[in-house]
């Protein structure tokens, strides 16, 4: 029975993290001609709109599902179904009130947060932050309850929604301000581009809203039933709330308060200290952020998805007094991750430059994107068990450990960016940015580690979770590397094909699609994923019934 339940939990996790890299590429696929429309001036009050929109969800929402779904869990675990039906009530109270004075604060303050040229555009964004308040308290209800698969079609619908508003919107305004210069053209662009996002939190608030709707009508007498007996008063459960919702939001701050202090640290020592062009700073940093990062957090996103998925379960088992089960549902939730994060990085470092070529495929800046991309990708794998790391502990109530290990890491981090700058040559100051994030990231998961040993009693198989299935992605590198360099010799020297672009594409996928199953096959004929973990995923029980046919596997 705890082994169905496990399984149970992964493949909801399949669900979130399938729907979760859908998100990701409706992401990437919209910006194009986005782009295209809003140009590179209206993309820069966009985005310079969004970070702080970013920053603000961070601290009043965006934390919101996680806490929800690890108290509610908790309740539900031993039976105290009315108390977490107040924990949903309380959490949808939080959310309108903080909600609200978060979008107050965006619509009166944009002046004052952002240059006055970006103003309109952070103020399209407050709506969107008072919506998200409440959709967030709802997909926290269902992954309470285990089921992932509401939070994953809104996320789709929410993308969806967000790209065709976007750039019908964008495209739209711009028309509208076809008569005015081209600065205001833009502002009207980047506007329509905020309204996308509003629209898409819309779209989803009212996908969940029916969803809850339909659950709570069809389950009243089982959401009735409640063997405790007991009670809590709803300042209790506010309370209890307030404090399971703030350790969440102060990680998530921190994570976001890094990327900011090193683009501030790196512009400040380059540009005033060093003498570094405004503009190649600003271009080498946009290179990091916008494309290597943009693109080793796709992978990351799986990770994401896993740790969302786990937290009611572990939180449910801790209720229980089960540290046995809990134990287990962290080193299997890990181990699934291991499996998709160790290739994934070999993949990136291996096929840096063909990857980086397929997404962004500027040549002027396709040598170091994809340098950057190279090195980055170690972080996938420490970012993705973090990750889950942070869940497990969060799940256990030591809320404040990921938040001890994020404040560590960003402390030692910012020291030695500092100092590396300092001694870096100008023209190689970038990569210094790639080795705090690969340090940030390392010390992340060390000092978790350290935490779920202290803990939790947690003791890893490191040969099982990392060497094997890195030994097995080694192989897989290098049959990726001879397919790409192989497809690319036909291209250009037998077929004579001049399009770098197409070269690539037919080059690097048909590559991408040897990797995988080169590594699938490793996985299995080495025992490195055995039958519980391939029945733990989405699809897995019936791949795992024709392996046994083929006698591949027991």
């Amino acid at each position: 029975m705890a082994e169905s339940k496990r399984n149970g939990v992964l493949v909801q996790a399949g669900i979130l993290a399938a729907a979760s890299m859908i998100v990701r590429i409706i992401g990437l696929l919209y910006r194009a001609p986005l782009t295209a429309i809003i140009g590179d001036e209206g993309n820069g009050y966009y985005g310079t709109a969004y970070n702080i929109y970013s920053i603000i969800l961070m601290v009043s929402s965006y934390s919101v599902p996680s806490a929800v779904s690890k108290l509610m869990a908790q309740k539900l675990a031993v039976g105290e179904r009315r108390n977490a039906q107040r924990i949903f009530r309380c959490a949808l109270i939080y959310g309108l009130i903080v909600g609200l004075a978060a979008s107050l604060l965006l619509f009166f303050g944009a002046g004052l947060l952002v240059p006055a040229v970006a103003e309109n555009v952070l103020r399209v964004f407050g709506p969107t932050v008072f919506l998200f308040g409440i959709l967030a308290a709802l997909r926290g209800y269902f992954q309470a309850h285990g089921s992932m698969v509401q939070t994953s079609i809104s996320q789709i619908l929410e993308q969806l929604a967000n790209a065709i508003v976007s750039i019908g919107a964008a495209w739209a305004l711009m028309r509208l301000a076809a008569g005015e210069d081209a600065t205001r053209q833009a502002q009207m662009g980047a506007a329509g581009s905020a309204l996308g996002t509003g629209s898409g939190v819309l779209i989803a608030l009212i996908f969940m809203y029916f969803c809850y709707h339909r659950y709570t009508r069809r389950n009243a007498d089982l959401i009735a039933v409640d063997t405790s007996g007991r009670l809590d008063g709803y300042g209790r459960i506010m309370k209890e709330t307030i404090l399971v919702i703030t350790p969440f939001m102060l990680s998530g701050f921190i994570l976001n308060l890094t990327t900011s202090l090193n683009q501030t640290i790196f512009y400040r020592i380059m540009i005033h200290a060093r003498g570094m062009d405004e503009i190649a700073a600003t271009t080498a940093y946009g290179i990091f952020s916008n494309k290597a990062v943009v693109i080793s957090n796709i992978p990351i996103s799986i990770a994401t998805a896993v740790s969302s998925a786990i937290i009611p379960g572990i939180s449910a088992a801790f209720a229980k007094g089960d540290l046995e089960e809990t134990r287990t549902r962290v080193a299997s939730a890990s181990r699934i991750t291991a499996l998709i994060a160790i290739p994934a990085f070999m993949g990136l470092a291996v096929l840096a430059k063909p990857i980086t070529m397929l997404m962004f495929p500027q040549m002027e800046s396709l040598g170091l994107a994809a340098s950057l991309l190279a090195l980055l990708a170690i972080t996938v794998v420490f970012y993705s068990i973090s990750t889950i790391t942070n869940a497990a502990l969060q799940s256990i109530g030591r809320m404040n450990m990921p938040l001890v290990s994020a404040g560590i890491a960003l402390i030692i981090q910012t020291i030695v960016l500092a100092g590396l700058l300092f001694i870096f040559p100008v023209e190689q100051a970038v990569y210094t940015l790639v080795f705090v994030s690969v340090l940030y990231a390392l010390m992340i998961f060390v000092v978790n580690e350290l935490f779920l040993r202290k803990y939790l009693g947690l003791q890893r198989d490191y040969v099982a979770l990392f060497v094997k299935p890195l030994l097995c992605a080694v192989v897989m590198g290098a049959a990726a590397f001879a397919v790409n360099a192989a497809l690319r010799a036909i291209f250009l020297h037998v077929l004579h094909m001049d399009r770098a672009y197409f070269v690539n594409l037919f080059a690097v996928l048909p590559a991408l699609v040897v990797a995988i199953a080169v590594y699938f096959i490793l996985l299995i004929r080495t025992g490195t994923m055995t039958r519980e973990n391939l029945t733990s995923l989405p699809g897995g029980e019936k791949l795992a019934k024709i392996l046994i046919r083929l006698h591949w596997m027991k």
